[in-house]
């Protein structure tokens, strides 16, 4: 690598970390624990087959058999069930963006399933299809809890095989 890739990837570096500065104690926490989610589901997608994984998923039903807003089970008391959601999707979208490998759509909806398992938010995991422009098909993940959309949208052209809840 040449010295001057170095100087940019430093400089690129230090801007992210300054910018990590700039979030509140919460949102730095939510990054960090997003990233460590994100680098988990991949390792696991990479080592164990997915099958393996899926009874982690939650249960597997049909498109249309459960509500796409599951019911919430308890969330913190001072915030709905929906804002951590939110703040759920963008912390795991962020990290995504930033980090030194590819988080795509499953993996990102893996993470923010399991943040918010640990906050006892309810949510479903959909997996959908469509006809791909260089395969034959094109297959998607993504994830919403307490009528908001955490992360995957807009899954427009996709349509949906199966989900988790």
């Amino acid at each position: 690598m040449s010295g001057l890739a170095i100087r940019e990837r430093l400089l690129r570096l230090r801007h992210l970390l300054r910018r990590f500065g700039h979030f509140d104690g919460s949102r730095r926490l939510l990054l960090v624990e997003a990233s460590a989610l994100l680098l988990l589901s991949r390792l696991l997608l990479s080592v164990v087959p997915f099958k393996r994984l899926t009874p982690r998923l939650g249960r597997m039903a049909q498109p249309g058999e459960m509500p796409d807003a599951p019911a919430q089970t308890h969330a913190d008391q001072e915030r709905s069930a929906a804002e951590i959601a939110v703040d759920i999707g963008w912390a795991v979208q962020c990290a995504a963006r930033h980090l030194p490998f590819d988080a795509v759509c499953l993996p990102q909806a893996m993470a923010a399933q399991s943040m918010l398992r640990r906050r006892h938010v309810a949510s479903v995991m959909h997996f959908g299809v469509a006809k791909g422009a260089e395969k034959p098909f094109e297959a998607h993940a993504w994830l919403d809890a307490a009528g908001a959309e955490v992360v995957g949208y807009p899954t427009i052209g996709f349509t949906e095989i199966a989900r988790f809840v």
